[in-house]
């Protein structure tokens, strides 16, 4: 085995005398040679007289092995070689200790989490208000609307989720008008199927179900096509351009799905008392005439309302979420893969949130 380095002991300091091509070819070999090497924390002095060949990769094996000891010093080298060493050395940065006290393990990794909850909630206010700004300036100035934009966004969040809002609302009033009419079976009280049916769809399922579905659906695609404008610095070609992104990216998205989503949630009533009327019909011994009758006598309009109010609510959280962590998107592809499940989860989140605000907000005005 070639010999590619003797140590010994000069003026207080180990000395490390290196020998013959520390190239990257030879690294295998440098790096077993070095397994035996007790480096400590004395001060070490690296000589180079008897060195052939150095390149980045033999002095960052040489640095990397000697990181533990409290100084180093160079003598002996050539200038190249002395300025490659020198170089690698001053880019490795020493190992730092990244161990907690167990007492406060605990307790730190809780201030952690509140000061990431802290940035991420006043990050989402200012953008938020940016975003108000925007579309308060867009509605003034109906001009600066890029209106290609929003009619194809229209037609991705609108047009395009009609049917799987349909379907899914119609699946879930057949299963709630099966599950209340077995009890209310037992009671002869089939006809008040049709008000849990009813007012189950228009004030709460279908309002939720749109909301969620959107967030899964364009939220997440909002984050994935702003994250990839990200990455490709397409968002930064904008504003080089003298143009807002928000303007831009950001307001013809918001208003589409603004204006799509009390049209999805009214889809999604009559789908889901569709789903309703076929098992009172099918199942109940209710018929559609009947179902249809009883439905129009105890159906308030201000039921329906309830529902298309929250809507646009949803909406903008929604569409501001997902644009606000496509623009947040850094330049790595993981980025864009975490950000758009982050879109996804904080969105169900704030849906869940804002409607429980409704209900309290509608009971005590008793609508």
């Amino acid at each position: 085995m070639e010999n590619w380095y003797t140590t010994s002991s000069a003026e207080g300091a180990r000395v490390l005398e290196l020998r013959g091509k520390w190239r990257m070819a030879c690294l295998g070999d440098i790096e077993a040679a070095l397994a035996d090497l007790d480096v400590g924390t004395e001060s070490w002095t690296i000589d180079g007289s008897a060195l052939d060949e150095l390149d980045t990769a033999g002095a960052m094996v040489a640095v990397c092995h000697l990181q533990a000891a409290s100084s180093i010093a160079l003598k002996n080298f050539s200038p190249a070689h002395r300025s490659v060493f020198e170089l690698v050395h001053d880019c490795v940065e020493p190992p730092r200790d990244i161990s907690r006290p167990a007492l406060f393990g605990f307790l730190g990794s809780i201030g952690e989490a509140t000061f990431e909850l802290t940035r991420t909630v006043l990050a989402m206010l200012h953008f938020i208000g940016h975003t108000a700004v925007e579309l308060a300036r867009a509605l003034v100035q109906p001009r600066l609307l890029r209106g290609k934009e929003f009619a194809v966004q229209l037609e991705t969040v609108g047009l395009n989720a009609i049917p799987i809002v349909m379907l899914v609302n119609f699946l879930i009033g057949i299963v709630i008008a099966y599950l209340s009419g077995v009890q209310l079976e037992y009671y002869g009280a089939n006809i008040f199927v049709v008000d849990g049916v009813g007012l189950a769809v228009v004030r709460e399922l279908s309002p939720i179900l749109a909301a969620i579905i959107v967030a899964g659906r364009s939220g997440s695609a909002f984050t994935a096509q702003l994250g990839a404008m990200k990455l490709n610095e397409e968002v930064d070609a904008i504003s080089a351009l003298g143009l807002s992104p928000h303007r831009v990216l950001v307001i013809p998205r918001l208003l589409a799905l603004m204006i799509a989503m009390p049209i999805l949630v009214f889809v999604g009533d009559i789908a889901g008392i569709l789903g309703g009327l076929v098992i009172a019909d099918f199942r109940l011994g209710v018929s559609g005439a009947v179902f249809l009758e009883r439905l129009q006598e105890r159906l308030a309009l201000q039921h329906v309302f309830v529902g298309l109010v929250k809507a646009p609510a949803f909406a903008f959280f929604i569409a501001t979420i997902g644009c606000r962590m496509g623009l947040a998107v850094e330049n790595n592809a993981r980025s864009v893969g975490l950000n758009t499940t982050a879109t996804v989860v904080r969105s169900i989140v704030i849906v869940i949130l804002l409607n429980a605000a409704f209900a309290v907000v509608f009971s005590e005005l008793g609508i």
